[in-house]
C-alpha cells in the first residue's frame, strides 16, 4: 500500500510503498476514505532529532476517517464495513483519563514517551495519510453513518480541539439556551481549527464572536461561517475589539496561533477575570508575574486536542449540519505539494487527502 512517511528529521515526507498490515489481538485494519493533513504536521516534519519523543520512520496523518476493512480475532467496536472517524490521542488505554475517554491527558503519558512509542495515530506510530490504517483498539473508532469522509475526517482534530478548548472557557459565554448574554468572545486565527470553532461558539454558546487574522479571505471564512465581527490583524486591533465587547474587554480569548504578538493581543484584548485558551504552537511566551501587566483574575488554559466524548459530540454537530468544514482536496499522491501548500499559508480551512 502506499503511504507518506516521515524517513528522517528535517523532512521532507515522501510517498512510498509499504506492507499493508495485518491487524491481531484488540487491533482494527481501516482502509482510509480521507486524512486532514495539520499545522501539526508541519511541526512534526520539521522538529529536529530529539526535539519529539518519537522514532523515524512513520506514517503522517492523524485525523482520519474511513471504513473498518478487518478486524483482529479480540477486536470489539465498530463492524467490518461500518463507516468511522479515529480518535487520534492514543494512551495507555487503562489509566483514570484514559477509562474516562481523556487519552489526550494520559497519565502515563511520559512513561509513553520515554519508551518512544509514540502518542498517536501520526505522531510516532503510523497514521492515516495511508491507503489503510491500524489502529491498536476499536475503542479509538466512532461510527459517523453516512457522514462524508472528507468532512468527518478533520473533525478528529480541527473540530475536536476547537470543541474542548471551548468546553473548557464556556461558564464564561453563556449557553444557547440563555445566560451570558452580552458575553464577548474573540477567535484568533481562522484557519482550520477557527473556522470551526467560529461555528461551534455560535451553535453552543450565546456569546459574541469576534474573528481575528492577518488575511482578508480568513475574515471572509470566518463572517461566511457566522461570527459577529472580523477584522484584520492591526496595531489598534485590541482597541477595536475592546470597543466592540462595550469598552471594558472580552469575556474570553482563543489564541489558535499562539506567538508572542497573539498572545500580547489576548492580554491587551481580555477583560478583568477573563478567560484565555492557548491552542495554537506558535512558540510566544507571556510572563506570568504578581504584580504584573496581566489583567486581574485572569485564566489561562492549555487545553490538548479532545475527549473521545468531545468527539462523540461534534460529530452530532456535523451530522446535524450545523458544523461544516471548509475543505480543499488533495490526493494522496500530491502529499507533498498539500503540504507546501499548507506551509505557504496557501489553504483555506482544512487541507484533505483521499486515497485516488
Amino acid at each position: 500500500m502506499r503511504a507518506v512517511r516521515l524517513t528522517h528529521w528535517g523532512g521532507p515526507p515522501v510517498v512510498a510503498e509499504v506492507e499493508r498490515p495485518t491487524p491481531r489481538g484488540e487491533e482494527v485494519l481501516v482502509r482510509v476514505e480521507a486524512a486532514g493533513l495539520c499545522g501539526s504536521d508541519l511541526h512534526v516534519i520539521s522538529a529536529g532529532p530529539g526535539a519529539l519523543p518519537y522514532l523515524t520512520p512513520f506514517t503522517l496523518g492523524h485525523e482520519v476517517a474511513g471504513r473498518v476493512a478487518e478486524l483482529g480475532p479480540d477486536a470489539t467496536g465498530p463492524r467490518t464495513g461500518e463507516r468511522v472517524v479515529v480518535y487520534g490521542p492514543w494512551g495507555c488505554g487503562w489509566c483514570g483519563h484514559c477509562s474516562a475517554g481523556a487519552e489526550n491527558y494520559c497519565d502515563r503519558r511520559s512513561a509513553l514517551d520515554a519508551a518512544h512509542t509514540g502518542t498517536g495515530a501520526g505522531l510516532g506510530r503510523d497514521g492515516g495519510l495511508a491507503d489503510f490504517l491500524l489502529v491498536p483498539s476499536g475503542r479509538l473508532l466512532l461510527p459517523v453513518g453516512d457522514l462524508d469522509p472528507t468532512q468527518a475526517a478533520p473533525l478528529s482534530d480541527a473540530g475536536l480541539t476547537s470543541y474542548h478548548a471551548i468546553a473548557g472557557i464556556r461558564h464564561a459565554l453563556g449557553e444557547t439556551e440563555g445566560g451570558g448574554v452580552g458575553a464577548s468572545v474573540v477567535v484568533v486565527g481562522i484557519g482550520g481549527l477557527g473556522h470551526l470553532a467560529v461555528q461551534i461558539l455560535r451553535a453552543t454558546t450565546s456569546a459574541q464572536v469576534l474573528a481575528v487574522d492577518v488575511r482578508e479571505e480568513a475574515i471572509a471564512l470566518a463572517t461566511d461561517r457566522g461570527a459577529h465581527f472580523g477584522t484584520v490583524a492591526r496595531t489598534d486591533t485590541a482597541d477595536v475589539l475592546r470597543k466592540r465587547a462595550g469598552g471594558a474587554g472580552v469575556d474570553a480569548v482563543l489564541d489558535f496561533v499562539g506567538t508572542s504578538a497573539t498572545l500580547r493581543l489576548a492580554v491587551d484584548t481580555l477583560r478583568a477575570d477573563g478567560e484565555l485558551a492557548l491552542v495554537g504552537s506558535g512558540g510566544g511566551e507571556l510572563t506570568v508575574r504578581k504584580p504584573g501587566a496581566l489583567p486581574p483574575g485572569l485564566r489561562i488554559s492549555l487545553p490538548f486536542w479532545g475527549t473521545r466524548p468531545d468527539l462523540e459530540q461534534v460529530v452530532a454537530l456535523a451530522r446535524s449540519g450545523t458544523v461544516r468544514v471548509e475543505t480543499e482536496r488533495f490526493p494522496l499522491s500530491r502529499a507533498p505539494e498539500a503540504i507546501e501548500t499548507l506551509r505557504s499559508g496557501g489553504v483555506r480551512g482544512r487541507a484533505v487527502l483521499v486515497p485516488e
